[in-house]
């Protein structure tokens, strides 16, 4: 666990350096009045915090799940990836979807599923899109070590609180996408990790095919993947892609081939389903 101290630090010091900050958005976008009211800092837990108790437990399990969720988690996962894979840095980068804070803005509404869901139903719900899977039981003592973890870096968030740092930077493309460039830029980019087919190496996941995220999951989006490219991709060196490339790239992956969702029939039933959602 004390893998974590060093990510953190490291992660402070990008959100006080950089030029970009940290100013992200869900794939629903935010509006700029929200963002300049939070007066809400981006700051991880220390692991010294963790208490020595079965809570403590709970935490380091579910930091364990996040970030190796194929062992940890395995009969629940239906592809090669990792929660880590999307939440980057185990969830701490507050580019990449982070953790941090999270726990503070459940039980939300949303309009996917048109209910008012907890943080648990979100858990469940990248298992069973991103993952591919299925959901862990309520009383799944692995559910219950996620939501700690999460919980945990949370702690000091108001609830429903304004959080800057929140899913992933929306960026808009200047002209129509071009997947035929999107392919050209993967094949520079992004195959030494993910490998000229798509399909992952020991370095990177797939991100097409049956082993990566299905047609229901947020990455499926070409948003809000090329929002996670922009910020994220190639790993190290983002902000590298200008706003159309990233799209491009995100429209040449999804137009791959990638599983299926049954569920998907579900989805949006009282309307708000985003112009992008393939489906």
């Amino acid at each position: 666990m004390m893998r974590i101290l060093p990510v953190i630090l490291g992660i402070t010091m990008f959100v006080s350096c950089s030029g970009e900050g940290a100013l992200v958005a869900t794939g629903e976008r935010r509006g700029a009045d929200q963002i300049e009211r939070a007066a809400i800092e981006f700051a991880p837990p220390s692991p010294e915090t963790i208490p020595g108790s079965q809570l403590g437990e709970q935490i380091r399990l579910g930091y364990q799940i996040v970030v190796d969720t194929q062992d940890y988690a395995k009969p629940y996962v239906g592809n090669r990836l990792n929660c880590t894979n999307c939440h980057l840095d185990g969830g701490l980068n507050p580019n990449a979807a982070s953790f941090v804070g999270l726990a503070s803005v459940y039980p939300e509404y949303r309009s996917r599923n048109a209910k008012v869901n907890t943080l648990a139903d979100r858990i469940n719900e990248c298992f069973e899109r991103s993952l591919n899977g299925r959901a862990l039981p309520p009383d799944s003592s692995k559910l219950q070590a996620v939501v700690a973890y999460i919980t945990w870096l949370s702690q000091g968030v108001p609830q429903g609180a304004t959080l800057p740092w929140r899913g992933l930077q929306h960026i808009k493309s200047g002209r129509p996408l071009d997947p035929a460039n999107g392919k050209k830029i993967f094949a520079n980019k992004c195959v030494f990790c993910h490998g000229s087919d798509g399909q992952g190496t020991m370095a990177a996941p797939p991100v097409w095919g049956p082993q990566s995220y299905n047609i229901a999951a947020g990455m499926a989006r070409v948003s809000v993947a090329a929002a996670f490219i922009k910020s994220n991709m190639p790993r190290t060196v983002g902000w590298t892609l200008s706003d159309d490339d990233a799209y491009d790239v995100a429209a040449y992956v999804n137009s791959q081939p990638r599983p299926d969702f049954a569920g998907k029939i579900g989805d949006w039933p009282k309307g708000g389903r985003p112009a992008d959602a393939p489906y």
